[in-house]
């Protein structure tokens, strides 16, 4: 421990994604839609989904090992596993589980973060505070997520949405004093817990009154999350830059959750920034949730769309309702 603050250096990115691609035009077998209509609302042309035994441990094993390989990492080289994950496949620690498919030696801390879409800035504002105090040096952020195992596919106001995928992020201590992070901020209302919801109540011993059992799948009120979105986060990102003294002109990307266009574009318009300046891939991916940013992220930087030495705002919302940002410097070698 010390009582100085230690920087924070972003040391490497990674992502993976299923192989399968499931487009618009395949969701008409399941109900009444179309390949206009999905889009014209979402942005959204096809999404990756799992298939067959594969999930979201495999996809934040290959995350994993992808950004700790960018970072010039062994999986022992770690001081802690931060797992994020909106619906996991494994309750019981998706961290741990991801610690045993990295073979790790070292009997480290491994947990999980349930901050739903904004599972990934919740993390690093986690790990920030661990680094900053000097108790843990590096630190693996895995948000891994395979929702399409948990929507139901009759449901075409939801099910349209989401696909499934991982990001990771290797931190560590800074060695030249610099903090890769400027500023980072989280917040939540559990006023709009309803919003979103996926019950997982389980049933009552046969020894007591049984109680109300709930299918465990995702519900959204759809409407109401973009009202509730629409009007939160384009000012909270505009206020996010205020704090610091900066202004969109300082920042060279911004990074938003990948959950709608409509939504993407109206952060964008309140900063005033141009179309390439902003990172978006929900037309390729859908809603991947708390992988969403790092997978923007990691694959905007391996397809050179993300140049390096630059800024990068980092915005999200999710179930809760959550809602954060992070403004980034995103330093060579990261990718």
């Amino acid at each position: 421990m010390t009582d100085k603050l230690i920087p924070l250096r972003i040391a490497g990115v990674g992502y993976s994604l299923p192989e399968t691609v499931v487009t618009n035009d395949d969701l008409t077998k399941l109900y009444e839609t179309s390949d206009e209509w999905i889009y014209s609302r979402t942005g959204i042309k096809e999404r990756r989904l799992v298939s067959g035994n594969e999930n979201a441990i495999d996809l934040g094993e290959i995350a994993a090992k992808n950004a700790l390989k960018k970072a010039g990492m062994k999986a022992d080289d770690l001081d802690m596993i931060i797992a994020a994950s909106t619906a996991p496949i494994e309750l019981y620690s998706m961290g741990c589980q991801i610690q045993k498919r990295l073979d790790m030696t070292k009997q480290v801390p491994a947990f999980d973060v349930s901050a739903a879409c904004t599972g990934l800035i919740y993390c690093l504002s986690i790990a920030k505070g661990f680094v900053a105090s000097g108790m843990y040096k590096n630190i693996l952020i895995v948000a891994t997520d395979n929702n399409s195992k948990l929507l139901d596919w009759t449901d075409r106001g939801t099910s349209i949405l989401f696909g499934d995928g991982a990001g990771a992020m290797v931190v560590t201590a800074s060695d030249d004093g610099v903090d890769d992070i400027i500023t980072i901020d989280i917040k939540s209302d559990g006023k709009y817990d309803h919003l979103i919801s996926l019950p997982f109540d389980g049933k009552n011993c046969p020894l007591v009154e049984p109680n109300e059992v709930h299918p465990s799948l995702i519900k959204m009120n759809g409407k109401g999350v973009y009202a509730f979105v629409a009007k939160i986060l384009p000012k909270y990102v505009e206020e996010l830059l205020q704090k610091t003294g900066l202004t969109s002109d300082d920042i060279d990307y911004l990074i938003p959750h990948q959950a709608n266009i409509r939504i993407i574009q109206a952060v964008q318009e309140r900063l005033g920034m141009p179309e390439e300046k902003v990172v978006t891939n929900i037309k390729y991916y859908g809603n991947t949730s708390a992988a969403s940013i790092p997978i923007a992220l990691a694959e905007g930087v391996e397809k050179g769309s993300v140049k390096l030495g630059s800024t990068a705002l980092l915005c999200g919302f999710g179930a809760g309702m959550t809602w954060g940002g992070a403004i980034i410097r995103l330093r060579e070698g990261i990718c």
